[in-house]
């Protein structure tokens, strides 16, 4: 009876271990694993192999030991939005994207499961820098002074919500590219801050700008951001080159309109003068002496 009690567990126990091994072996890697970074709000995707599997991110500083993500445990998704986990910025993380069954019945040991591992990525030098807003303001006819709006981040600290410049300080600079208004030359200068005076212009003209991020120390292909919408000085009224064809015909129309009933007025008025002297010389001339 004992040899039989031993074979029945014997064969339970290799049950187990095929079904377990046998589901995990249905588990599969995620793949096309890549960070998108917009203004420091950092999102880790990726894209699902099977349609019922849920999955649980890692992530790992430097190297260093592997955290869970609370917003990611067993999620069904194919995103995980990181942004509030990296910390210190100019470090470098890696990601680790485990796959896990919907059902988990008995546990599973970590290193049974399937990893699949990012590339490394460091939010201070990869973080895209979306497209600034700026005004523009004249000084005087040759100056005009920059306004620049720092973006703002998706990232809070101590109840205020951090922009660009709160997180790359002085690295973070603005290329101003402006122009001429009817011109194809086009200059370009590196502001150090949110404010820039642009000098030498010439009096009277129209200037149209653009303004991008600019991290100088960044890798060059992160190093600008996307050029912002053009800004256009008002162009100084000039009533005689906004006149269009009609209008300058309707005032030569109007002028020599006034110019012929002046002429028209002074003839008869210099006919009634004459008339008026003849006929005063013809009484003098006929009254008795």
């Amino acid at each position: 009876m004992a040899p039989l009690k031993t074979v029945l567990y014997l064969g339970l126990c290799l049950s187990v271990w095929i079904i377990t091994t046998a589901d995990v072996n249905v588990l599969s890697k995620v793949e096309g694993v890549h960070w998108v970074s917009l203004d420091f709000k950092t999102i880790l995707n990726w894209t699902a192999t099977a349609a019922n599997d849920t999955y649980t991110v890692l992530y790992s500083e430097d190297g260093r030991e592997w955290n869970e993500s609370p917003d990611c445990i067993r999620v069904s998704e194919s995103e995980c939005d990181l942004s509030s986990y990296l910390e210190f910025f100019n470090r470098t993380f890696t990601a680790d994207i485990v796959t896990e069954p919907v059902t988990m019945d008995y546990e599973y040991g970590l290193e049974d499961l399937p990893h699949t591992y990012s590339l490394p990525f460091n939010p201070y030098t990869g973080s895209n820098i979306s497209a600034v807003k700026f005004t523009v303001e004249a000084l005087d006819d040759g100056r005009i002074i920059v306004n620049i709006t720092d973006p703002l981040t998706s990232i809070h600290r101590r109840g205020k919500q951090l922009s660009i410049r709160d997180v790359l300080k002085n690295d973070l600079k603005y290329k101003i590219s402006y122009y001429k208004s009817g011109s194809t030359g086009k200059r370009d200068i590196i502001s150090d801050s949110s404010m820039a005076e642009v000098s030498k212009l010439d009096a009277g003209q129209r200037y149209c700008f653009m303004v991008a991020a600019f991290i100088p120390s960044r890798p060059k292909a992160t190093r600008q951001g996307p050029w912002s919408i053009q800004q256009c000085t008002p162009r100084d009224s000039n009533v005689v080159e906004e006149l269009s064809t009609g209008a300058w015909v309707g005032i030569v129309f109007i002028l020599l309109t006034v110019l012929i009933i002046i002429i028209t007025v002074t003839v008869l008025c210099c006919r009634c003068c004459q008339q008026r002297n003849k006929s005063l010389h013809s009484s003098q001339s006929s009254a008795p002496i």
